[in-house]
């Protein structure tokens, strides 16, 4: 069997290519790929590219590896396109998504999914999603977009209602990642655990979260759930020391089921967690405000000292990640099934959700490609606040499709958080504040004069 070629946009992204790239060079199948790596730092690149070549020697497959910084030239012909960039960078863009409404007394956790900094860089985002989608459709038309931007589901739509014809999905590890960490917090093995997740993308929750018995029937793990909370036995201490994960277990109190995304996220997709002069609300749940800058200079640091590590030695250590990757690589490739998570267009997946809305849902995976699973209508309570958040995706798609600086202001006034907070003159004048701090890392026409109708 020959070869794919698979090519990522962002490969400066280093830690995570080097995950992608060793998940993918350990499948029997996968080991001849031929790896394309495009960036627009040459240094990071030459960086990802070492570290590479080292993956191969280590592994001792016949993977090729080669670089670029042509976008249209590194997608010629490939089979799969990894996507794995952030326009903007910490610096400026991650800044100026913090800084800026905190001048309006709006904090944030992380802000690169909903809210006004998940807007921002969302419209910072779409149109460089869409610069790759009309460079596949002139010379891989049949290649599959593997997208691990945020926000995913801006990102997802936004690609869906422009270039229908792209076989695209949006890649997350929140699922599995949660499901792992529940798993530890009850002290059963991962293996024993049986699952299903729906929703969107950052609120998706489990619908099933069960125990495989020695009989082979299942057991329903909510009840052990609800009484560990209960009792103080979860959350047990995260990857994160700075959140102590309370905010899911206390919605799961509320709603009956399981967010899959972190509570450092949930505390701002929602307007009951942080609120200005509510510091006991902070500490009693743990929420880490400015998470994501702080977690970007650490990273940061601790990936100088790692690359300068793995320049040095010979060989570097590969271990399989949680990264779906791979997996639909080698399902599509091969054949043989596989099931993930994805980000698609709903269709009708999700009956309670809008059919254009971009959904989470289990999907089986073969040569055929990316085929979501039905769901049906979900619980009534969580569609209802999947819906507050689909409002502000819609509404910034909307911004985007129609070149509609006005609808920018209306996407921030249904965000939760940012509408329990400020008024609408706040939320005017902040939405004015970060379209001139962004300056042109926006598209041109959202850079333009406040229309009348909105002054």
């Amino acid at each position: 069997m020959s070869s794919p070629t698979i090519t990522f946009i962002g490969a400066g992204s280093s830690v995570f290519m080097k995950n992608i790239v060793g998940d993918i060079l350990q499948r029997p199948a996968l080991s001849g790929a031929a790896i394309r790596l495009m960036d627009i730092d040459p240094f990071r690149l030459e960086e990802s590219a070492v570290i590479a070549r080292k993956l191969i020697a280590t592994l001792g497959v016949k993977a090729t590896v080669e670089t670029f910084a042509d976008q249209r030239r590194a997608l010629e012909r490939t089979n799969f396109v990894v996507v794995c960039f952030q326009i903007g960078g910490y610096q400026p863009s991650t800044v100026i998504d913090f800084e800026v409404p905190k001048k309006y007394k709006l904090r944030q956790t992380i802000a690169d999914t909903l809210g006004v900094g998940g807007i921002m860089r969302g419209l910072r985002t779409v149109p460089h999603l869409w610069s790759i989608c009309e460079d596949l459709l002139a010379v891989a038309p049949d290649a599959i977009m593997l997208q691990y931007v945020n926000p995913m589901a801006i990102n997802t739509w936004a690609i869906a209602e422009k270039y229908p014809t792209i076989r695209q999905v949006g890649l997350c590890h929140s699922v599995q990642g949660t499901a792992h960490e529940l798993a530890l917090d009850l002290g059963i093995p991962y293996e024993d655990i049986r699952y299903r997740s729906a929703g969107i993308n950052h609120m998706a929750f489990f619908l099933q979260f069960e125990h495989r018995q020695p009989d082979g029937s299942y057991k329903d793990l909510y009840p052990e759930l609800h009484r560990a909370y209960r009792e103080g036995r979860a959350p047990k201490p995260g990857w994160n020391p700075r959140c102590p994960n309370k905010v899911r277990y206390e919605m799961m109190t509320r709603l009956g089921y399981f967010v899959t995304e972190s509570s450092e996220h949930f505390a701002e997709y929602t307007p009951y967690f942080i609120k200005d002069g509510r510091d006991d609300l902070i500490d009693k749940y743990g929420i880490p405000l400015d998470e994501y800058p702080k977690r970007c200079i650490e990273q940061s640091a601790a990936w100088k000292k790692t690359s300068e590590a793995y320049k040095k030695a010979d060989k570097i250590e590969v271990k399989q990640s949680k990264e779906y990757a791979s997996s639909i690589v080698n399902s599509v490739w091969t054949g043989e099934p596989s099931v993930i998570y994805g980000n698609l267009r709903n269709n009708g997946a999700i009956t309670s959700l809008p059919p254009n809305a971009a959904v989470e849902v289990p999907c089986l995976v073969d040569d055929n490609g990316i085929q979501p699973t039905q769901i049906g209508d979900l619980p009534p309570q969580l569609t209802a606040l999947m819906r507050t958040n689909i409002n502000v995706q819609e509404l910034t798609v909307r911004a985007l499709i129609d070149e509609n600086r006005e609808h920018i202001y209306h996407a921030a006034m249904m965000d939760p958080h940012t509408a329990a907070e400020l008024d609408l003159d706040q939320i005017w004048n902040l939405v004015d504040d970060l379209i001139a701090a962004h300056g042109d890392w926006l598209p041109k026409w959202a850079r333009g004069a406040r229309n009348a109708a909105v002054a």
